[in-house]
């Protein structure tokens, strides 16, 4: 019977303990969606890009992605982000979509412009770049170099 308790109390010991994770996770997580001016961006392509999502101005958190839809006259991807208030964004500058490293999380990167007039809420970003699908960029080397030698070879054989 002494055993069993022991094991109780163990189980509960270790259930605390998670719990205190996991509150101290979800109090320090970055899933917190920052308080600021709506900014409106039309992509071409957002892939890996969610709702949630950094917006960061060198490297810094700024705002957070709070919506996506597609336009369905010009079939581009809408985002609409939070920018903090403080940070006043000049009307040319630009964003995009980049990622943590060559397999991380996606976020938007802005860069600011030169222009001496602010967005203001509710402004579009209009210098925009959709994200890079390293898939699409691999499989074009890769048969763009195959091509090559096999016009090379032919070009050999061509001329003997």
């Amino acid at each position: 019977m002494g055993k069993n308790v022991a094991e109780t109390l163990l189980g509960a010991i270790v259930l605390a303990g998670a719990i205190i994770f996991l509150t101290f996770a979800y109090s320090k997580g970055v899933l917190k969606t920052v308080d600021g001016y709506p900014v409106i961006g039309k992509f071409d392509r957002v892939d890996g890009l969610a709702e949630g999502s950094d917006v960061r101005m060198s490297g810094i958190k700024i705002g957070t992605v709070i919506s996506q839809k597609l336009d369905p006259k010009t079939y581009l991807a809408v985002l609409t982000m939070t920018v903090q208030n403080e940070v006043k964004l000049p009307r040319d500058s630009s964003a995009r979509i980049t990622s943590n490293g060559l397999l991380g999380d996606k976020y938007l990167s802005i860069t600011p412009g030169a222009e001496d007039e602010m967005l203001k809420s509710g402004g579009e970003i209009s210098h925009t770049q959709g994200s890079v699908d390293l898939l699409s960029l691999f499989g074009r080397m890769i048969f763009s170099q195959t091509g090559n030698k096999e016009k090379a070879a032919e070009k050999k054989d061509g001329a003997n």
